[in-house]
């Protein structure tokens, strides 16, 4: 085939060089016409972290009926120590409030809609609204040991500037013994050993019942995950019997013992800790 013509040639290179410089062009204004690259989502709130706790305590059946077991439990307990009461002292049961007789789930729903954390403030103010509904078994409970002749003491870590809203929930709720003589607040300490030893000056305790360890005794009270663990196992054969736990996964003293019992940490560093403490496998092998 004979070669084109020079001009010819000139004349296809031109053209080929604009179509180039055309695609060029058109390719640099498409870029310019992208988005600009959007910054990285911020992490999730920590309270976001409390949406399988609170969802559980407040749909699941099986919660529910944790809580019925305790206080089924609790009732059988009652009954087998009257039947061997010597008469001497007056029979009581100590309990504390809050996850054990009053259900503060809607608190930490709140916690999770707004992105906040626990604050003293907030949380007085909702203790101040005397809202919280009994737990599962509570009323039936309470009730049925106060027809036995057995007195309720409230020993609770709410302060004592919240004893009137408390008393007046308690009383809401219809539980026997809500009144001064019987509702023991923090005033100073959080350890409640002096106010159970208070009780104990004038009545035989006959069961204890709370959401958290130091509920029961001080002695539970230790500074890592690993070492309350062991305390418990030490005195397996108190729970079920004297110790009656109810479930609690939303917070506690359990959690001050994964950041070390220091709640000064930010939120990345709780996070971060509460990451670090779960034991996971090692996942599935290849072939």
């Amino acid at each position: 085939m004979p070669r084109p013509s020079l001009p010819h040639r000139m004349t296809s290179q031109s053209t080929w060089v604009r179509s180039l410089a055309g695609l060029i062009c058109a390719g640099a204004l498409t870029a310019c016409a992208q988005p600009p690259a959007q910054p990285p989502a911020p992490a999730p709130a920590l309270s976001d972290e409390l949406v399988m706790a609170t969802a559980w305590m407040q749909t699941a059946g099986e919660y529910a009926a944790l809580s019925h077991q305790a206080f089924n439990l609790a009732r059988m307990n009652l009954d087998r120590a009257l039947a061997a009461d010597d008469g001497t002292r007056r029979p009581a049961i100590i309990v504390d409030v809050d996850e054990t007789v009053l259900d503060n789930s809607p608190y930490q729903a709140w916690l999770i809609a707004s992105g906040e954390n626990y604050q003293s403030d907030t949380w007085h103010q909702w203790v101040e609204r005397a809202s919280a509904q009994p737990m599962p078994g509570a009323s039936e409970f309470l009730d049925y040991a106060a027809t036995r002749d057995v007195e309720i003491f409230y020993v609770t870590n709410r302060r004592d500037s919240e004893t009137e809203a408390t008393l007046a929930n308690l009383q809401r709720a219809g539980f026997p013994d809500a009144n001064a003589e019987h509702f023991l607040p923090r005033t100073d300490s959080s350890d409640k050993t002096a106010r159970r030893q208070r009780v104990a000056q004038s009545h035989w305790i006959v069961l204890l019942m709370g959401d958290n360890l130091g509920d029961f005794s001080a002695g539970f009270d230790r500074e890592s995950a690993e070492a309350r663990r062991a305390a418990v196992d030490a005195q397996a054969n108190a729970f079920g019997a004297r110790y009656i736990v109810l479930p609690n996964p939303a917070y506690g003293a359990w959690e001050g013992a994964i950041y070390g019992n220091d709640f000064s940490l930010d939120d990345d560093e709780k996070a971060r800790a509460r990451r670090n403490h779960l034991e996971a496998w090692g996942g599935p092998t290849t072939p």
